[in-house]
């Protein structure tokens, strides 16, 4: 090492988390400073989070008020788990993260 730090990653006032990875579905919004995600969502996974997950995550945004564009981050599970569901996190975040632009 060249005595250098790592970086901290800043402080997400509005984040977006995503895990497809498992058999359930789980999708939360929350602020920094919050004990508890403000919105979340919790359904059956595999093929079905394909069809579920950008109706949920529109879903949560739209309860909590909060617009694409707004957040200040987006993390999706990235396993141990299933490759499909990996891979479906992975390709959506990386759209979302695109389309919030």
């Amino acid at each position: 090492m060249n005595g250098s730090r790592p970086l901290s990653p800043p402080a997400l006032a509005r984040w977006l988390a995503v895990d497809t990875s498992t058999d359930r579905l789980s999708v939360a919004v929350g602020a920094a400073g919050a004990a508890a995600p403000l919105a979340q969502h919790d359904g059956p996974g595999r093929p079905q989070a394909s069809v579920a997950l950008l109706p949920a995550i529109r879903a949560l945004l739209q309860t909590v008020g909060w617009s694409l564009a707004s957040l200040d981050g987006i993390a999706f599970g990235r396993g141990p788990g299933s490759f499909t569901g990996l891979r479906t996190a992975c390709a959506v975040v990386q759209g979302l993260a695109v389309a919030a632009r």
